[in-house]
């Protein structure tokens, strides 16, 4: 298995047990971008992904639009996304913050400090 140059963090660590688990900024960072794409009014985040085209161009571009800071145990997380035009921001932008923190904290036991939405554009394109 190659090893990339890239930041990890150690979940958890116990002697007594098997071993150690360790995170990548990375996967944090598309956890992120899954769990916004999921909420209806959000068209895709900045870099033009959706989950549709996940399975075409990977889910390393899930990250694209999506920068974490992990810090021992917690992490801070800044989106930048297009939204379709006719939904609320301040509803939608919400429903992203919460979505985006659960699907963090259930899934990596990292503590959530905050969950920053930047708005980059609206999607216009009734096809999408």
């Amino acid at each position: 298995m190659e090893v990339e140059n890239r930041n990890t963090h150690i979940l958890h660590h116990d002697k007594e047990t098997v071993g150690e688990v360790q995170i990548a900024d990375e996967v944090v960072a598309i956890i992120a971008g899954l769990a916004a794409t999921e909420i209806e009014g959000v068209a895709y985040m900045a870099g033009n992904i959706t989950n549709e085209l996940v399975g075409k161009l990977g889910m390393k571009n899930l990250s694209k639009g999506v920068k974490v800071d992990v810090l021992d145990t917690s992490v801070s997380v800044d989106l930048t996304l297009t939204m379709e035009y006719g939904y609320s921001i301040p509803e939608v932008s919400a429903q992203v913050q919460e979505r985006v923190k659960s699907a963090i904290e259930n899934m990596t036991g990292l503590s959530v400090i905050d969950v920053n939405v930047k708005i980059a554009g609206v999607n216009i394109d009734k096809t999408r």
